[in-house]
């Protein structure tokens, strides 16, 4: 299934792929960074600069946990905490499971879909995923 990221909450959209993800879909979303988060913006951004900073707090030498700056890695990251990682079932899942940044060029003439239930209405309160990115400094 290809997914139009574009005017969906991550929530809401992380959630009804993983629960198809654990049913053995492959799954492929485009456009990553049009993905909404709903709420403030700076609160948005500190939640997730509080997360990059975390790596080098916790331990200076090991530099981890690795929290993702790029939109489509943290879409990514999202669904993953919504499966079970640990074991196994989890991780066959995870991986199918690919997000991009725009279009590729091998899906410009796929039909892409979207998930009603995962839909943003008001494009006002929200920030997309691209501009948190862009934020935290990913270059994109």
């Amino acid at each position: 299934m290809i997914i139009n990221g574009e005017g969906h909450i991550l929530g809401r959209l992380a959630s009804i792929i993983s629960k198809k993800l654990l049913e053995g879909e492959e799954i492929i979303v485009l456009n990553a960074e049009k993905i909404m988060l709903t709420g403030n913006k700076e609160w948005a951004y500190a939640k997730y600069k509080q997360r990059v900073d975390r790596a080098s707090i916790s331990n200076p030498r090991d530099m981890g946990p690795k929290y993702p700056r790029m939109p489509e890695e943290i879409f990514r990251r999202t669904v993953r905490g919504m499966l079970p990682f640990k074991k196994s079932k989890g991780k066959d899942a995870f991986r199918g499971l690919k997000a991009f940044v725009g279009v590729p060029k091998e899906f410009k003439d796929v039909e892409l879909n979207n998930v009603p239930q995962a839909q943003f209405s008001d494009v006002k309160k929200g920030i997309e995923l691209g501009e948190i990115s862009k934020l935290l400094g990913a270059k994109f």
